[in-house]
């Protein structure tokens, strides 16, 4: 398992470089558009295996696949704030999304109840919604260069964290009962691990493509990053440990689902377009 996830992670990364680094708004948006469905479908897949909701899933791939088609089209207008009102048009899709949900509870004569019901809409809000803050923070001025401090944030705390977990002596220090395997030392492992690949991060930016971030702000952002990703780490795992599945799904050897791999990376893309607005 150890070897998968290691050659899977060999594998996706360069992928993941070739579309932020050489691609443009239009594919990173059709990119991550694809990543909110494969993980919105994987959430659904979870309540529906636990056997505690039946999700309504088109409205969630129909959501999904909205913001992007809306972003495509918000991008070519001449707005001053399109970023902005972007995030003002998502929360007026997700209000509609409300009332088709409630909408089709009624129209189902209390087959589809009130649990299903929050179940679509939390998933709404915690996938493509969340997700989509990542393609917003790729549009904004130095977007290519400041979308990997989200990207690196979460990556880094996972790998660092699985790191200490595998050479320290974490038995003792569990950090939650939601998520046994994971460790007090391997949370700050991680925390200190994305503030460490940041600040490197931060010389190469410095150094090679003449920016002029302060590397304080970046601890200080790192931190903050990291501390929220875990946040979403653990999220990601209560829903599993509720619906008592160990992994999302197998898409992705060593690893589980996609959801599995960008649950923490949902939690800092907000966070993430707060903090680095005016950042430069």
């Amino acid at each position: 398992m150890d070897i998968k996830r290691v050659l899977t992670t060999v594998l996706g990364f360069p992928l993941i470089v070739v579309i932020i680094a050489f691609g443009n708004s239009t594919i990173v948006d059709i990119f991550f558009a694809i990543v909110a469905v494969i993980a919105i479908k994987e959430y659904f897949g979870a309540f529906e295996k636990g056997r505690r909701a039946k999700p309504i899933k088109w409205i969630g791939y129909l959501v999904a696949i909205s913001i992007a088609v809306l972003r495509f089209f918000h991008l070519q207008s001449t707005l001053v704030d399109v970023d902005v009102d972007m995030i003002n048009m998502m929360f007026c899709l997700v209000i509609f999304a409300v009332f088709v949900v409630f909408f089709h509870v009624l129209n189902s004569s209390m087959r589809t109840n009130v649990v299903d019901a929050a179940v679509t809409i939390f998933g709404i809000l915690y996938i493509p919604v969340l997700i989509m803050f990542l393609p917003i923070i790729y549009s904004m001025e130095h977007g290519k260069i400041l979308i990997w401090y989200a990207v690196i944030c979460g990556w880094a705390t996972d790998i660092f964290a699985y790191l200490a977990g595998k050479t320290l002596n974490t038995k003792k220090h569990k950090f939650s009962v939601i998520s046994p395997n994971k460790s007090i030392e391997g949370c700050i492992s991680g925390a200190i691990g994305a503030v460490v690949v940041s600040l490197i991060y931060t010389i190469v930016c410095n150094t090679y493509f003449y920016t002029n971030i302060s590397y304080i702000y970046i601890i200080l952002i790192s931190l903050v990053l990291s501390i929220i990703g875990q946040v979403g780490d653990f999220a990601a795992s209560s829903i599993k440990r509720y619906n008592e599945i160990k992994d999302y799904s197998n898409l992705i050897p060593g690893h589980g689902g996609m959801l599995d791999r960008i649950d923490s990376i949902l939690f800092i893309a907000p966070v993430a377009y707060v903090l680095l607005m005016n950042i430069m």
